[in-house]
């Protein structure tokens, strides 16, 4: 009597390690430096993400000053400021995630779950220009946070209601500078990543002229 194995079935954990790996995996090429920038990118966002949802959502007294100027309305109807901030903060890193793809495979083809595009390759002009473009925004848009919180002002240029979250007088304030403050590196890097991605895709096309 034979004995019929069943089929192996992979563990979730298996499946999302693997999924892992296979999002993160650089192709040939890449500098080593290029890698380590990719996977820093997403670093820099967390901090920040991890105290807006300790300060908003939880409402953790770490914030400085006596009123909490990170409560109110969300801006979106039917949404609390709470859930408002989860959201951004995971959409925050999805879009710093996308760095990964300038060194990993999806960079360079589009994945299968794509129904149109899967295994159409990702045109490298596109990819690099909206990487550089993005770069750009996101370098003016987090110095000038930086300045403008710090002085106790909103991005708009009004004042902030109370004292700024931002400063070096105690440790909230302290916390808060060194959430925010990689987020000063987020464009730079992305630039950098840009530039190598672009060196890197263009060397593997055959020049038209021979």
């Amino acid at each position: 009597m034979t004995q019929t194995l069943a089929p192996r079935r992979d563990k979730p954990a298996d499946r999302i390690r693997t999924a892992w790996y296979a999002a993160h995996a650089p192709v040939s090429g890449v500098p080593p430096w290029a890698r380590t920038v990719a996977y820093a990118i997403p670093l820099t966002v967390l901090p920040s993400s991890l105290w807006r949802i300790a300060a908003c959502t939880l409402h953790l007294p770490i914030v400085r000053g006596e009123t909490d100027p990170v409560t109110g309305p969300s801006g979106v109807p039917g949404l609390p400021i709470e859930a408002y901030v989860v959201v951004l903060s995971i959409f925050s890193e999805l879009v710093a995630f996308a760095a990964v793809g300038l060194v990993a495979r999806w960079g360079e083809v589009f994945p299968g779950w794509l129904p149109v595009l899967r295994g159409r390759q990702v045109p490298a002009a596109a990819a690099a220009g909206a990487a550089a473009s993005g770069a750009a925004v996101l370098t003016v848009l987090w110095t000038w946070v930086a300045i403008t919180f710090s002085l106790g002002r909103r991005i708009d240029g009004s004042r902030l209601a109370g004292i700024a979250p931002l400063g070096f007088d105690g440790w909230k304030g302290l916390l808060a500078v060194a959430a925010y403050a990689p987020l000063l590196l987020w464009g730079p890097l992305l630039a950098a990543l840009a530039v190598s991605y672009w060196k890197r895709r263009r060397a593997e096309v055959p020049d038209e002229a021979e």
